[in-house]
């Protein structure tokens, strides 16, 4: 039987999680987002969310399946891999689930310009898509090395309609993408919505996206508790596909062990929660990699969308209270369970979907178990 433990209640009324958080930008800036915040909060009391799950259940129809990985998991004993293939979703990741919330929210303020930033291009992507289909102009930036990298996800935003901006500046990945849409949002923050695509930066933005994305988590409570699943992994770059799958058991105190497979690249170095150090991130306090002169520092891993020099605020209070493991994958060990995956079920993942795969496959090996792994995006991009 699982057990509830009650208490939970984050963020707090200033967008603080614990000591992390906050929003941490000029008052201009701070005032446009406390407003973001009063009318969300607003809305949420009113009938926007049972809209926003009605829109979000006939566009991508919700609920995402659960798979069981026959093949994957006769490789251990008496051990059962399961996915939640949200790979499977319109736009083939994770990430319309938010993109549907904060559009709907965008219109609901008036706004008819919405700017986003995107690494792996699968946020830019559900973002052109959802703002072709809500009648919104959108801009999209992203770094030159992942428009290399994704040149397929970023022909597909083009495709849609959006302005790609292309971030030729820094070291012109999903972080330099971030800071040019902050820097074009100050300037016309009056005209545009930005829609950030994870759990990161200013209150209210990583209470909103974990909100949006808790739906995954929300539609596995049932076949957990039925199939006795002891483990939920996710990825993590800034957060969001994690929380999502994390939230509700957090909330309704559920007894499970919970992982999120930070992609470490090359070196463990490139850790965030191994060395990383508490500093202020795109607006936020919140761990990130900071190097001897206080400059961010590249993280350099084959998942674009998990390239980020840091992570959400309320995985920081997260691994601090013990609540979630947080473990550290490899390149090497990722593009391994790539393309085990492809051979074993025939399962195309995400260069991200795989360091999930691949933390799940640890744990497999260890003890016999069940584990549910959030499988975030589709690896066609990474072909």
């Amino acid at each position: 039987m699982l057990t509830v433990k009650k208490g939970y209640k984050y963020p707090n009324a200033n967008g603080f999680y614990g000591i992390y958080g906050g929003i941490f930008l000029p008052s201009k800036v701070r005032n446009h987002l406390l407003n973001i915040s009063r009318i969300y909060s607003k809305l949420k009391k009113s009938g926007f969310i049972n809209y926003y799950k009605d829109i979000l259940k006939s566009i991508t129809n919700r609920p995402s399946l659960i798979y069981k990985a026959n093949n994957l998991s006769r490789m251990f004993i008496n051990s059962t891999i399961y996915l939640k293939r949200e790979d499977l979703n319109h736009t083939n990741s994770h990430k319309v689930n938010n993109v549907i919330g904060q559009i709907l929210l965008a219109k609901e303020m008036g706004y008819g310009n919405v700017i986003s930033e995107t690494g792996a291009g699968q946020h830019g992507l559900a973002v052109a898509s959802m703002c072709s289909y809500f009648g919104i102009k959108c801009t999209i930036f992203m770094g030159e090395l992942d428009v290399i990298k994704q040149e397929r996800n970023a022909s597909k935003i083009k495709l849609l309609g959006a302005n790609l901006i292309v971030v030729k500046t820094g070291t012109c990945d999903l972080s330099e993408a971030v800071n040019t849409a902050i820097s074009f949002w100050y300037k016309n923050i009056s005209s545009h919505y930005y829609l950030i695509g994870s759990s990161v930066g200013p209150h209210p933005y990583p209470m909103m996206v974990r909100d949006f994305q808790s739906v995954i988590g929300l539609e596995c409570i049932n076949f957990v508790k039925s199939n006795k699943i002891s483990h939920l992994v996710a990825c993590i770059g800034g957060g969001s596909n994690a929380i999502g799958l994390f939230y509700e058991f957090i909330i309704r105190g559920i007894n499970i062990n919970m992982t999120a497979a930070e992609a470490c690249g090359t070196s463990s170095k490139n850790s965030v929660l191994s060395n990383g150090k508490v500093g202020i991130l795109h607006g936020c306090r919140t761990y990130s990699l900071i190097g001897k002169e206080g400059y961010l520092l590249k993280k350099d891993t084959i998942a674009s969308g998990l390239n980020y020099p840091g992570i959400g605020p309320e995985h920081s209070l997260l691994f601090d209270k013990g609540i979630v493991n947080y473990s550290h994958i490899s390149n090497s060990d990722a593009k391994k369970s790539f393309f085990l995956l492809i051979e074993k079920e025939g399962i195309v993942p995400s260069y991200e979907s795989s360091h999930a795969i691949s933390q799940a496959l640890k744990i497999a090996s260890i003890k016999p178990t069940k584990i549910l792994v959030s499988l975030s995006g589709i690896g066609d991009k990474d072909l």
